[in-house]
């Protein structure tokens, strides 16, 4: 296969392969080991977040980084997902701030980009993650918990930390299961 490069910045060339690996090479990790995310790799993933694409460049996203772990504890029991957010050394909770909204589903769209560049990162950083968004079955409670503003509408807890296993597998549908060209009953062979 051809290595297909484009340069997007004046700071040098990227490797597309190497997106398109992290991509299909990224596993939702449940488990992790206690080991604390260190700052500087916290903040990275918070600024893959914030370069997301969004529509008109509002920004509708907040973060909440939660590493205490009684209020991890206390997360847990919101959730189907308790052993995994339970286990997990760091939590980010992410929002859709109402008044930087313009659009809601294109804001939702744009938080869901937000979340799989921190998810992507994560990955980038040997880093396990999941995205967990049954805890929305209990958003009133989480808000009450974190203390947040009426504005903050929760849509997802993002679990990371050092995987225990990183060996996960994975499948997917086939293209032609999934797309079509140019109306619905032209399907890719």
């Amino acid at each position: 296969m051809e290595v297909a490069t484009y340069n997007y910045s004046k700071k040098g060339v990227y490797n597309l392969n190497s997106i398109l690996e992290a991509i299909i090479s990224r596993r939702s990790i449940r488990n992790f080991t206690k080991k604390k995310v260190e700052d500087d790799k916290i903040n990275s993933i918070l600024k893959a977040a914030i370069w997301a694409p969004s529509g008109l460049n509002n920004q509708p996203w907040k973060f909440i980084v939660i590493e205490n772990e009684n209020t991890i504890q206390s997360l847990s029991k919101l959730t189907h997902y308790e052993k995994v957010v339970k286990n997990s050394p760091l939590l980010i909770a992410v929002f859709l701030d109402s008044d930087e909204s313009y659009n809601f589903v294109k804001d939702v769209q744009a938080i869901g980009a937000s979340i799989q560049n921190m998810l992507l990162a994560s990955f980038e950083m040997e880093l396990g993650s999941v995205w967990l968004g049954e805890i929305l079955n209990n958003k009133y409670e989480v808000h009450k918990l974190l203390d947040t503003p009426e504005n903050f509408e929760l849509m997802a807890i993002v679990a990371l930390g050092y995987p225990v296993n990183k060996e996960q597998k994975s499948t997917r549908k086939n293209l032609h299961e999934v797309v079509y060209y140019e109306h619905y009953q032209s399907k890719v062979v």
